[in-house]
């Protein structure tokens, strides 16, 4: 990647490479990668994740209570 400095604004600089590594998903790539997994516990990570995802479907489309 690559970013022009321009009047040496520095901090802009930054500013935009920051914004574009942050949208190509780098860091949490290599966040995703620093350790190992073994496979039984990321099957459990992403089973516990579709559970988080599946509940918050669930509140999301429940109708309101009727309080009459």
């Amino acid at each position: 990647m690559k970013v022009d400095v321009s009047d040496n604004k520095f901090e802009k600089a930054m500013r935009l490479f920051k914004k574009k590594v942050e949208e190509n998903g780098i860091v949490k790539d290599l966040m995703k990668k620093e350790f190992y997994v073994k496979p039984c516990i990321a099957r459990k990570l992403k089973k516990s994740a579709a559970k988080k995802r599946w509940q918050k479907f669930v509140e999301s489309t429940k109708l309101p209570e009727r309080k009459y």
